[in-house]
Order: C-alpha cells, then sequence, then structure tokens
C-alpha cells in the first residue's frame, strides 16, 4: 500500500471515530449514537459529589470545543456531493470495499453490530474523499505515462489480499476438545474458554485472538484456513487435530481478495499523481468558491 493510501485509509479512521462523538438523534429523549443510550435532556447526565452536569452545560462544551469543526465538516460533505452529483464523479465500489477492508484489518476485536456500522460510515467517507479528490484534480494534466509508471511500480500495494480474522483455542486432547465444544454449545463465551483450557501460551491471555493473517503465513497451521473456509463469519468449528494438540476455530471476519486492472485503477492514480503535482491538500476548501454558501461562521 503506498504511503499516501495508507494515510488516507487511518484519516478515515480518524474522521469515523471523531463522528461517532458527534452526531446526534434528536427526538424529545436524545439517543448517543455510538452506544444508543437514551439521554433524557431534562435531568443531569453526570453528578459529582451532587453538583450537577446538565444536558446543556454538556452541549455547550461540545459546541466550543467541536462546533466550528463539525459544521465546516457537514458543509465539506455537502458541498463535495453537489458538486459530484453535477460532475457525476461515482467512486467504484470495488474501489470503496477495498478500503473498507484495509480499514478493518486495522480493527481489533469488533462485534457484528458495531462492525456494520463502522463499514457504514466508513463508506460515506471513502467515497467522499475520493470525490474530494476527483474535483481537486479536474483541469490538472497527467501523462499516460506517468500514470503507467506510477502503476507498475506500486500495483500490489493497491490491491487486498485475502484475509482471515481468527482466534483459537488449543487443548491437548479430543476428550477435552468436545466438552470444551458442549460448553461453547451452551452459550460459553469463546474467549473465557480460552483463557480457561487454551494451553497455547501467545494467545490464551488476549482469549485465543490471533488477529488478521492470510493463507500465506508461516505461523499458523495450515489446516485452519481450510476449516475457516467453511465457516460462517462469527462463528466457529467442530474440533480438529493438529499438530500440537487439538484445536477449535472462531472466524470472525473473512476479507475475500480485491484485485484491480489497470484500467480499474488508472482515474484514481491519475487524481493521486495530480494533486501530489501541485502539493495540493485534501481539503475542500477550495471548492466553496463554486457554491454560494453562508454559515454562522461568515464574519
Amino acid at each position: 500500500m503506498t504511503k499516501k493510501l495508507l494515510l488516507s485509509i487511518i484519516v478515515v479512521l480518524l474522521i469515523t471515530n471523531v463522528a461517532t462523538m458527534i452526531f446526534w438523534k434528536n427526538d424529545g429523549s436524545d439517543k448517543v449514537a455510538d452506544d444508543d443510550t437514551e439521554i433524557d435532556v431534562n435531568k443531569p447526565v453526570a453528578t459529582i459529589d451532587g453538583h450537577d452536569v446538565t444536558y446543556e452545560d454538556w452541549m455547550t462544551s461540545l459546541r466550543k470545543n467541536y462546533g466550528k469543526k463539525e459544521l465546516k465538516a457537514l458543509i465539506n460533505h455537502q458541498v463535495v456531493k453537489k458538486l459530484a452529483e453535477e460532475q457525476n464523479i461515482t467512486i467504484s465500489d470495488k474501489v470503496i470495499e477495498r478500503d473498507i477492508a484495509f480499514l478493518t484489518t486495522m480493527q481489533g476485536l469488533t462485534s457484528e453490530k458495531k462492525m456494520n456500522d463502522l463499514e457504514e460510515q466508513w463508506r460515506e467517507d471513502i467515497t467522499y474523499r475520493y470525490q474530494l479528490e476527483a474535483l481537486l484534480a479536474d483541469g490538472i494534466q497527467v501523462s499516460d505515462a506517468e500514470v503507467q509508471s506510477y502503476y507498475t511500480k506500486y500495483d500490489r500495494q493497491y490491491q487486498f489480499s485475502e484475509s482471515m480474522q481468527l482466534s483459537h483455542i488449543v487443548v491437548p486432547d479430543m476428550d477435552t476438545a468436545e466438552k470444551v465444544w458442549e460448553e461453547l454449545q451452551d452459550g460459553a463465551t469463546f474467549q473465557l474458554l480460552a483463557k480457561e483450557y487454551s494451553i497455547d501460551e501467545d494467545t490464551r491471555d488476549n482469549g485465543g485472538y490471533l488477529g488478521f493473517n492470510s493463507s500465506e503465513t508461516e505461523f499458523l497451521p495450515s489446516e485452519y484456513f481450510e476449516v475457516a473456509e467453511g465457516l460462517e463469519d462469527y462463528s466457529y468449528s467442530e474440533p480438529f487435530a493438529i499438530n500440537s494438540g487439538v484445536a477449535i476455530l472462531y472466524l470472525h471476519k473473512s476479507l475475500p481478495d480485491i484485485t484491480f486492472s489497470y484500467e480499474e485503477l488508472q482515474p484514481y492514480i491519475r487524481n493521486e499523481l495530480a494533486l501530489q503535482t501541485t502539493n495540493q491538500n485534501l481539503i475542500a476548501d477550495p471548492l466553496w468558491e463554486k457554491l454560494d454558501i453562508e454559515w454562522v461562521y461568515d464574519e
């Protein structure tokens, strides 16, 4: 992955994390977007030794610390969306899925619901970033030879290789494995059982977590990927034999190969090179002059 692509993906991740702190749903009783906590606006949101922190105190602090920045971000998104629609700038679903896959591998253990919420937000932010890049690059000349040369040099870094997010429990014999499997069937938590039973000292304290791995890794038994191929996301296997004992595998998330031809990547590389040539930062400010915009921070 090129440094610029990696940096832009990290920026999307940071934007998403900040956004979950800011967005609110107002329906008389507010909900915090990141955890659906019910908020009664007429009651204190916290009490410290008898001193109340009111909802209005909280909102005032948010506006003071994040208000202008967040409002500008909302305007930026609307500006880019409108101009992209006018110029018919669309982003390939395949490119979006590739970036979502990269972002997913930067996550630790995440529940299925939270991951779905993250993917929805990432999709919006990734689309915004590529549309902004295309709008800023419009009119900047980059030769076909430059694009082809860049593709030849960095082609593999734009592709995504299959990756599986795994956990395991390793026990010494099949009798113990059957006991663990029965406890899983009865509703026991995989992580807690790993801490209790697993003989793999490297992962036991982390609930058997192995992280994201490709089938090319030399650090996991080859059987793991054969078994994982037959699992659905967020499910575990039956016990199976490996060199060090008997394993039960948990597949958190499976991410398939996403590969691109030169023709598919050409417009995105061209935009990237155009902004590099002009040292253009990826900010929407230059686009504001194309629309009639008024906001509360106008002087």
